[in-house]
This record gives structure tokens, sequence and C-alpha cells, in this order.
């Protein structure tokens, strides 16, 4: 579910023949020599609306989304099928277009939305539950229509982040959404030393089948006695919330697997006690991994309360299981260069 805005895309990156006519039409006539700003004159604007949809009980939907959903022109849904089944529950017809867009085939429809939304049609876009743009389909077609002059407003609703937020038990006063975890475990394990130190609560969101590794990973980074919640299935007929420590859920998780949709919170790291312990211990992790031992010292010095120099010093003072962290390889000023081998060549 989660993206991430696509490289190198930008206000001209869709390539297809509607947004190139689309962004033809802005660029052109309707700005004039009198440079009236888009959506003026003769050619109005369509409206782009993101609703947020129940996580799981359909009575959580708000009254403008139920009026969205039924005299938008377009309702662009992540699942059409899963949209049939909301609107039958909410009672509501859509009297607009109905169309998919999703992980696969926004690069292609975004232009098709847009010409529509140039053309004067208001476009509604949903995703399965919660608000798009958030770990589901939305930010690039937020993008194109903010560079084609077309107004962007939201129906605000359900959130999975700031509903297990609520429900963990942790401090809600600062935190920080991660979104997925990356799949790769040495990728994940990377990921999650450079946020060893990170103050602020973290919100992850997870796959059941990776979720038991998940946890383990993150006890293994943060720390066994780190607290955290694990919440499945928010809003719905078997939600649950399972409270304690990472090393808890990790033990839990690998006796009873979690299923249906998953929320994890992590407490941050505790910044009143020395972290000395904990910025070493995520160095070495990352050197582990390959990352060379400057590299590390200052991705962790970003978020904690030592300097990269620091770190580097206590990384190579301070005694670890298995082979000691090595310095980075210096030049040695009274060696002289060896002559190249014109094999080398």
């Amino acid at each position: 579910m989660v993206r991430r805005p696509p490289a190198g895309f930008g206000p001209l990156a869709c390539h297809d023949g509607a947004m190139g006519e689309a962004m033809a039409e802005v660029s052109g006539e309707d700005l004039g020599d009198g440079g009236e700003p888009p959506g003026s004159g003769a050619h109005p604007r369509g409206v782009l609306v993101l609703a947020a949809t129940p996580l799981g009980n359909p009575a959580d939907a708000s009254a403008r989304l139920r009026t969205e959903l039924a005299t938008a022109d377009v309702v662009a849904a992540e699942d059409t099928r899963r949209l049939k089944r909301l609107c039958q529950s909410l009672g509501v017809v859509p009297a607009g277009r109905v169309l998919s867009y999703h992980d696969h085939n926004e690069a292609t429809r975004t232009g098709e939305l847009i010409a529509g939304l140039l053309a004067g049609a208001r476009t509604l876009v949903v995703t399965d539950a919660g608000m798009p743009s958030v770990s589901d389909p939305g930010y690039r077609l937020v993008t194109a229509a903010l560079q084609a002059g077309v107004p962007v407003t939201c129906v605000p609703g359900p959130s999975a982040v700031t509903t297990a937020l609520a429900l963990s038990g942790l401090p809600v006063d600062r935190f920080c959404f991660e979104g997925f975890a990356p799949r790769r475990p040495a990728q994940r394990r990377r990921a999650f030393a450079e946020l060893a130190a990170e103050p602020r609560t973290l919100v992850f969101f997870e796959a059941p089948h990776r979720v038991a590794a998940t946890v383990a990973d993150l006890a293994e980074a943060f720390g066994a006695q780190r607290p955290a919640a694990l919440c499945r299935e928010l809003t719905k007929t078997y939600e649950e919330v399972r409270r304690g420590t990472l090393g808890e859920l990790a033990r839990a998780l690998a006796e009873a697997p979690a299923r249906g949709e998953i929320t994890l919170v992590v407490a941050g790291a505790d910044t009143s006690r020395v972290s000395e312990v904990d910025a070493l211990s995520a160095v070495r992790r990352l050197v582990a991994d390959g990352v060379r031992l400057k590299d590390a010292c200052r991705q962790v010095a970003t978020a904690s309360d030592l300097s990269s120099r620091e770190l580097y010093a206590l990384a190579l003072a301070d005694p670890a299981p298995g082979p000691d962290p090595q310095p980075d390889p210096q030049p040695d000023p009274d060696r002289p260069l060896r002559p190249a081998d014109p094999g080398e060549l």
C-alpha cells in the first residue's frame, strides 16, 4: 500500500496524450495575454476531492462522503468492487462514472483524470480504507492537479494512523509516520538502525505475513524493552490491540501470528537517559550491513545527542561482541606510491 513519490515525476511527467493536451490548455489560451489565473474565464475547472473512507465499519462514513459519492461526476476508486460494497452499505448510488485508480494504472490514468478535471468534472478519489495519498494512491494525481491549476479539497474521515496512536497508550504529542518498512531484511534492519534514536513515537503499517519479522527486527534495533502496540483490524469485528514491549510482542507473534490489517506504534527513544549505548548499537548494526563506519556514525548522529566524531571515537574504543569496528583506511603519507603496472591500465 505504501507509495513513495515516483522518481523523476514532475508536472509534465505523465506521457500520455490526454495529459499533454490537458496541460497545453493550461499554458495556452486560458491564461491569455491578460494573465488570468487558471479556472477563470470561459473554461471552468473541476475540483479534485480526496475523501477518507471507513477503515472497516461503514457507520464511520461521514455525511459529506455520502454526498460526494452520490454527486461526483467521476469516482476514482482503488478497488471498484470494494467501493460497490461500501455504496451498498451506505445506500448510495453514484451518479457519475466509476473507474479504477490504483498502484498499477495511476501513471497512465492520471492524465485521463486531469483532462476531465480541466473540462470541469468534479472528481472524487477514494481508497479501500482511510485517506488517499497516505500509503495509498493519490499523491501523483494531487501533484498533477496542482500543477494544472485545478483546485484540490479534502473530505476528512477515518485514519488508521491516528486511530492506532489514540489506542496505543503511547505518547501522541509528537509522532512520525514511516509507512511500510522495507521488505528486504537487510534494508529493513538498516532503516530501523537509523530510527533507533528517534525520540518521537513511530507508526508503521505492515502486512500480516511480514509483521513477525518486522517486530523482531524492531526489538533488535530499538531494544527488547521499548514499549509498543500492535493494532489489527481497527474498527472491525475482531479489533485487537496488543500492548507490551517489542520483545514481548515478538515472542507472542512467534507463537500466534497476527492476521488482518496491521498498524504498529512504537515509543520513541528515551532522550532523558544516556543514549550512548543505543547509538553505538545502531552504528554497529549499520556497519554489519556494509555501511562504512564514518557514514554509519553520521547517520546515527543526526538522530542522537552525540556528534559523529564522538560516535566514531566511541566505536573504535568500546569493544563489542565479534570483530571490532575498524577505522576507515587512511593513506600513509610516508609510503611512496607504487608505480602503476601497465597491465592494470
